[in-house]
């Protein structure tokens, strides 16, 4: 292959970012990284979905710092705002929640930034489906149960999906699975996910996961969409399905799980802990 023709990445060293664009997480201060931390702290502009993301991830910006809200805004002038202020020779960071590479329209402003010759570095961030895990404390990937995570959305008014992702052939893997921006399409989600997961399967519905007010309700999957209306769930909600939720019963009733990882079974050797 002529080297010529491959895609080469910018070192980043080459520029020096004027925006840097953050994923602070879900809701959660603590859960901020390092980087996005200080970042946030010492930035002149602070652009930020006010919507999406709560007021206390600002809490340890600079007394001078102007903060941009933008839930009402349109890509043009979220962009305006930033080549205006890049020009006035100011730093900013661009807030988004979660984590970058999941649903965060970051990719036309990136563009729109690069058009304008404004030097870019993303700083990434922890996604709910992590902060719910956690929360929950289970492994979404058990050996021998379940391998694979797929993270999804159904179609809605901002986003289609393409056809060859749609919820019932993602179902069909029965791996774990993580639904974004379903609230409002509940019903139709899970009459799609029953065509293959069992009834019993457990869904953990997060609601405003990271935030003060969050809520995790644990329910088989034929209770989802009866749940998520009784509740009045219609934003900032996401569902796991998973076989391996099935590890929140077995704590409780103080049952160990039948399924074991072979890194640190006593049988199992490797480079650093060879056979003796």
């Amino acid at each position: 292959m002529d080297e010529n023709n491959n895609i080469k990445l910018l070192k980043s060293h080459q520029s020096i970012p004027q925006v840097y664009i953050i994923g602070v997480g879900p809701g959660d201060p603590d859960l901020l990284t390092v980087k996005g931390q200080r970042i946030i702290a010492t930035a002149e502009v602070i652009l930020y979905a006010d919507s999406l993301i709560p007021d206390r991830i600002l809490q340890h910006t600079r007394p001078d710092a102007e903060i941009v809200k933008t839930s009402h805004q349109t890509l043009e002038q979220i962009v305006a705002t930033i080549v205006d202020r890049v020009q006035a020779g100011l730093t900013i960071a661009r807030l988004h929640s979660g984590d970058l590479t999941l649903y965060s329209a970051i990719t036309e402003q990136i563009q729109a930034l690069k058009s304008a010759n404004i030097a870019v570095e993303l700083v990434p961030g922890i996604s709910a489906f992590q902060a719910a895990a956690a929360k929950l404390q289970v492994e979404l990937t058990v050996p021998e149960l379940v391998q694979t995570i797929i993270l999804t959305r159904p179609t809605g008014r901002a986003s289609a999906v393409p056809t060859a992702e749609d919820l019932a052939s993602l179902a069909a893997h029965q791996s774990s699975l993580c639904l974004y921006l379903a609230a409002r399409h509940v019903a139709i989600a899970q009459a799609k996910l029953l065509q293959h997961y069992p009834p019993e399967t457990l869904v953990a519905i997060c609601f405003r996961v990271g935030w003060e007010d969050e809520q995790i309700w644990v329910v088989p999957l034929t209770e989802m969409s009866v749940v998520t209306a009784r509740e009045s769930l219609i934003r900032t909600t996401m569902y796991i399905i998973s076989p391996a939720l099935a590890q929140i019963h077995s704590q409780k009733r103080d049952v160990p799980m039948s399924y074991r990882s072979q890194l640190y079974h006593p049988q199992h050797h490797h480079l650093f802990r060879p056979s003796v």
